[in-house]
């Protein structure tokens, strides 16, 4: 059954890193996938919001991603300068998200089996 791991997502936003400026706080989190497998869930925290995008793909085999942001706890005013970060985050968080569907179109890969034989 076609996914990817967690292991593949790294390897992907590393390679991400290293083609386009920023991305240092995007991490891969461990997140179970079907049966068990190590799936990842990739997330990208926006700085002066404290709130996270999480992006993971829309299903299994599926090249598709999604993108949700996370509750906010509370309104948020910002200066000019702040909102053009956070729109640069955003922007970040965009692109990243495309980079998987390509990265993402075509790639298979079989899950580990970690059960003892």
């Amino acid at each position: 059954m076609p996914f990817r791991s967690k292991q593949t997502l790294e390897a992907w936003v590393e390679e991400f890193r290293t083609t386009r400026e920023g991305g240092a706080l995007i991490t891969v989190l461990v997140q179970d996938g079907v049966d068990g497998a190590d799936t990842g869930l990739v997330t990208v925290p926006l700085r002066d919001d404290g709130t996270e995008i999480y992006m993971q793909p829309v299903a299994v085999g599926d090249p598709a991603w999604s993108i949700t942001i996370g509750m906010r706890n509370a309104e948020t005013t910002l200066s000019a300068a702040q909102m053009h970060g956070l729109a640069a985050e955003l922007l970040l968080a965009a692109s990243l998200c495309q980079f998987l569907q390509e990265k993402s179109a075509g790639h298979l890969e079989e899950p580990e089996d970690d059960s003892p034989h």
